[in-house]
């Protein structure tokens, strides 16, 4: 979260400084003023904290150049010179976009922090070898951010908690608890194994729903350009004659007409709803709608449910491992599986049946509606015998196989309708063209039957 320094004057005239982090400058100017209002002093200027870029030169050897953060210019240059550094340029970076980094940085970032744990390399030591590796800037400038504070002393989780924005809003509660918990490994691992799940179903659900949306509609729009032009340009010839057609013929130039008169109709008639539909999923009423009906299609819905129930059982395992106060690791896991209704439920149902009722977490989770009957089973089991951490992490393996196998087979199964779906198409167009092309008229004056071909040569000839 971005950083912003506060300069004030109380009301004895004494200065006020400090520093505060908001999402943007009119968050800043807001917090600001109610903590200005709350100590009684008055704001007068509210700083960003940005990058500047600096050219510097020591001695007789050749200048080079680098980056900061800093509120102002001067305390670059003022850093820089009590590191006996003769600055040569300091400026602003121009354009400082922070692009969030693709998923598969913050997958390899995690995986390596993981391996180099277990083999026993100083925590510092990891941070420093990944900023010095990392190439995505924004994920670069958090690991350096993240590490300078933790060597300055911070609390790792709120260190990590800054850049959820980011690493995640997940990533970053797990890595901040792994630093300050004494099972950081493990924390490490399982978040990992968490990420590559996560964008290993991503990828398979992109295949198994892009390229198939997108022949669709490559499909429709090559019918709706053969229909609408292509056709009309062939056998409308035929109505000049007052020649009588077959009925699929018939048909298509009918159709061929009402597009051509109305694509401007039909193309808002069309794009409006979906782009009203789309809108409404980005907000949270309808993200919420979406999650809960979801789980009812066909192929594709049971497998994303039991895929957030995977997620859930993965991160409760990996926070239970390292916490012992099961509601906040219900809480947060519940928050991690990446569907918005299975956590309203989660948090409306089953923690306060925890907390006000005193049930069990077996109770709980089957009054939720969320979890299926074979998780309920292994809860209860894993509830008789105390061993419900090693359960979930049974049941988040169970439904990862399982998950895995069918995803394949829904790409398979998807692919094959859609094959399905273009033979039919490119059958029925088949069928039509030959139907133009047996339409034999007759001649007006022999009573006799001209080929087609004959009569578009006269046309053209005339």
């Amino acid at each position: 979260m971005p950083e912003y320094r506060i300069e004030g004057i109380s009301a004895a005239g004494k200065p006020v400084q400090g520093v505060i982090e908001a999402d943007s400058m009119h968050a800043a100017k807001t917090k600001a003023g109610q903590i200005g209002q709350a100590k009684g002093f008055r704001v007068l200027n509210i700083l960003p904290r940005v990058t500047f870029v600096y050219k510097v030169q020591r001695g007789a050897d050749k200048p080079f150049s680098g980056e900061q953060k800093a509120f102002t210019r001067a305390e670059v240059q003022d850093a820089l010179q009590k590191m006996g550094y003769r600055v040569l340029t300091v400026n602003k970076r121009f354009l400082s976009l922070k692009m969030k980094p693709p998923a598969a940085e913050i997958v390899t970032f995690v995986r390596v922090s993981a391996d180099l744990i277990r083999q026993k390399l100083p925590f510092n030591e990891i941070m420093q070898l990944l900023v010095n590796d990392i190439e995505n800037r924004t994920l670069r400038d958090a690991i350096k951010d993240i590490n300078l504070e933790l060597k300055q002393g911070r609390d790792s989780e709120k260190a990590f908690l800054k850049h959820e924005g980011v690493l995640g809003k997940f990533t970053a509660h797990m890595l901040g608890l792994a630093s300050k918990s004494g099972n950081m490994a493990e924390i490490y691992e399982s978040t990992a194994k968490f990420l590559e799940r996560q964008a290993e179903f991503r990828k398979n659900l992109k295949s198994a729903l892009i390229t198939p949306i997108v022949t669709l509609v490559v499909l429709f729009g090559a019918v709706v350009y053969y229909v609408g032009y292509i056709f009309p340009a062939t056998a409308g010839l035929f109505r000049k004659f007052n020649i009588d057609l077959p009925p699929m013929t018939k048909a298509t130039l009918a159709m061929s007409d009402f597009l051509t008169a109305n694509i401007w109709l039909i193309l808002l008639l069309t794009s409006v709803p979906v782009a009203l539909f789309a809108r409404y999923l980005t907000t949270p009423r309808g993200r919420f709608m979406m999650d809960k009906y979801i789980w009812g299609v066909p192929v594709l819905g049971p497998l994303l449910h039991k895929q957030s129930i995977e997620i859930f059982c993965r991160v409760f395992y990996a926070l239970y491992s390292g916490a012992g106060e099961n509601i906040e690791v219900i809480r947060l896991a519940a928050e991690a599986c990446g569907n918005k209704y299975m956590e309203s439920r989660i948090k409306g149902v089953a923690l306060p049946l925890m907390i006000e009722k005193g049930a069990g977490i077996t109770e709980a989770f089957e009054a939720t509606g969320v979890f299926t009957k074979t998780a309920i089973s292994r809860f209860h089991s894993g509830a008789e015998t105390g061993t419900v951490k090693n359960t979930a992490l049974q049941l988040a393996e169970y439904y990862e196989k399982e998950t895995s196998y069918k995803m394949r087979n829904a790409i398979d199964i998807i692919q094959l309708g859609i094959s399905m779906v273009i033979m039919v198409v490119l059958t029925a167009l088949t069928i039509v063209s030959s139907e133009t092309a047996t339409i034999r008229p007759k001649n007006p004056a022999m009573g006799e039957t001209v080929p087609v071909s004959v009569v578009r040569e006269i046309g053209r000839l005339t």
